[in-house]
Order: structure tokens, then C-alpha cells, then sequence
């Protein structure tokens, strides 16, 4: 098949390009910038910006099929930044999909549509933990936005799912590990609460197999078609535990130290309120949300997945790790 991939030179973007070439289909990305990486899999490479809808029809004619990953992630930054990408540019990219007649959109989206506070998520399935509310980041409520709009498309013509795949990890990431690590290696790293609360994770292969699963059950109809679903590893762990795993596969010291929970979200708010008032560049090293989100258990059930569209995570989180060190520290 002909399909696209918006944002492909990501994280989860080159894994999505590089699994679907493996099987055989001719894949074209929706990038803002160029991807050599890209390149050397022989993926087209469409440059341009998801708010631009013009673009976005342009990139998306001739395909069968999209799988729409680009977002504009992270804690901090304007809220209509965050609208302009995640909203408007998911808005485009189903009207493309109208407008082309391409049946059917694996949409990536995050647990963080149901974040709540402090409200802690144990074996929650998408049937049983429910939307957020009085989102303190605007990443989170532009994504809530973006993933009800995506499957209330579902229909007789186009057939849609949404994923919610759980911090993904592995070989390759340029964002969440080198961030720890540099922290890490600065002795600015502290946990949350105590740090025994457990979490889900997602191996990047992983989070990647999911998609193919879905894509394959997924035209109209479906069990899978309409519907949203949790996504992880399916093996939740204190996140002391796989944090400090993730360092030591990177060589990188451990996190000893705790600040309370109260104490992180006075300095998020204490941030959120100097960051613009003085003009402060780059991301703040705490805020609200991420308090929130740091201290809290979020783990959830891959029964729904399993059933709907065969997922299984392949690769162990032992095993993801033994890949990961092996890639930073070859022989």
C-alpha cells in the first residue's frame, strides 16, 4: 500500500516508517524538517506543517491509508501552539482523508487524555478510565481534543482507531532519555513522593508493533474501529525502579534523592508564573502537570488490545534494556 506517516523523523515516527517498509509498503513522511535517516530507508519525504491544510491534502493525495503520529509534545509553551499542530493539524489530516477517499487512520494519541490530578490508574482500560478534566497543560487537552475527533470520524467510509501508547523508551530516543541522563549526570534528578509509585512503560518496537496490529485489523466495522486503547509493555514498575534502569543502561548515575509531592507542585506553579514574566528560554524544569503525572500510579490492562487487534508486546522490558545499553555502548 501507499501510505503516509506524519511526522516519520520522530522517535516512534522512523520506527513507524521503518516497520512499514519492512512489509513491503511504499511510505511517504509529512515532515517539518528532513530526515537522512529517512532517506536511507527510501521513505519520500514531504516537507511541510500540519496547520497548513493545503499542505496537508497535497501530501496525502494518492495514499491508502495514513498513520498521523506528528505532534506537538512536551510541558510547557502557548496554548495555541499546541492547538495549531495537535488540533487543527488532526482536523487537516482527517479532511484529507475525506477529500481522498482513504479508509482507513491509526491515529497515535496519549495517556495523557485521562489525566486527572492525582487520581491514580491501576489496571484501567480505555472502557473504564474516563477523559480528563481542568487540564493544567495544554499538550494534554489539545490531545483529548484531537483523539475525540478522530474516532468520532469513524464511519462507514473511514475506519479509525487511536492509540495511547505509555512513555516509550529504547534504542534511538533523543528525548526522554538523554534528558534523564543529563540530569542524571548533574545531580539534579530528585523523584516525586517516594518513588514506589508503579507505572507502565513501552518499548519502542513495541509501541510500534501495536500500530501494525491495529492497521491490520482495522477497516470499517471493526472491533478496533472507533475506538481508543492503552498501550505499554503491560509490565507496570515502581518508577524508581525502571528510571534508575534506564540510567544504568546508559551509564549514567542512579536516583537516590526524593522531593515531596507538595514541594514539586509549589515550584510548577512558582515556574509556570516566572517563565513568562521573565522571559525564561527552554522548558521549566518542573510544573504542575508533571508533578502531578511524576507522582502518580498509571499502569493499565492490554486486554482490550489483545482482543481487538492481537497485540502483544514482544520485547520484555530485561530484554528492551539489554538492546538498549547494547546500542550506547557497542563493543
Amino acid at each position: 500500500m501507499n501510505i503516509l506517516v506524519t511526522g516519520g523523523g520522530g522517535f516512534l515516527g522512523q520506527a513507524l516508517c521503518r516497520g512499514l517498509v519492512e512489509r513491503g509498503h511504499a511510505v511517504t513522511s509529512f515532515n517539518r524538517g528532513h530526515y537522512p535517516a529517512l532517506d536511507a530507508l527510501g521513505v519520500r519525504q514531504v516537507r511541510g506543517d500540519l496547520a497548513d491544510r493545503d499542505a496537508v491534502l497535497a501530501a496525502a493525495q494518492g495514499r491508502d491509508a495514513i498513520f498521523h503520529n506528528a505532534a506537538k509534545a512536551g510541558a510547557w509553551g502557548s496554548y495555541d501552539s499546541y492547538y495549531a499542530a495537535n488540533v487543527t493539524g488532526t482536523r487537516n489530516v482527517i479532511d484529507a482523508c475525506r477529500a481522498h477517499g482513504i479508509g482507513r487512520l491509526v491515529y497515535t494519541s496519549t495517556p495523557s487524555v485521562t489525566h486527572r490530578a492525582t487520581h491514580p490508574v491501576e489496571g484501567g482500560t480505555a472502557e473504564t478510565v474516563p477523559y480528563g478534566e481542568g487540564f493544567k497543560a495544554p499538550y494534554a487537552e489539545t490531545k483529548t481534543i484531537a483523539e475525540k475527533a478522530v474516532l468520532a470520524a469513524n464511519d462507514g467510509t473511514l475506519a479509525t482507531v487511536a492509540l495511547r501508547p505509555r512513555l516509550i523508551w529504547g534504542p534511538g530516543d533523543q528525548q526522554l532519555l538523554p534528558r534523564l541522563v543529563e540530569r542524571a549526570n548533574a545531580g539534579r534528578l530528585r523523584f516525586v513522593g517516594d518513588g514506589n509509585n508503579r507505572i507502565d512503560t513501552t518499548y519502542i518496537d513495541n509501541a510500534a508493533q501495536a500500530h501494525f496490529d491495529a492497521f491490520e485489523h482495522l477497516a470499517p466495522g471493526a472491533a478496533c474501529a472507533g475506538k481508543a486503547y492503552f498501550i505499554s509493555n503491560g509490565e507496570p514498575k515502581p518508577v524508581r525502579e525502571i528510571v534508575n534502569a534506564l540510567l544504568a543502561a546508559a551509564g549514567a548515575p542512579p536516583v537516590t534523592k526524593t522531593l515531596p509531592f507538595r514541594a514539586a507542585y509549589a515550584i510548577g506553579a512558582t515556574c509556570e508564573a516566572l517563565w513568562p514574566l521573565l522571559r525564561l528560554r527552554g522548558e521549566p524544569p518542573m510544573t504542575r502537570f508533571l508533578a502531578e503525572q511524576l507522582s502518580t500510579t498509571h499502569w493499565y490492562y492490554m486486554g482490550p488490545a489483545a482482543e481487538d487487534f492481537g497485540y502483544k508486546p514482544r520485547v520484555t522490558i530485561a530484554e528492551g534494556l539489554r538492546r538498549l545499553e547494547a546500542s550506547l555502548h557497542p563493543p
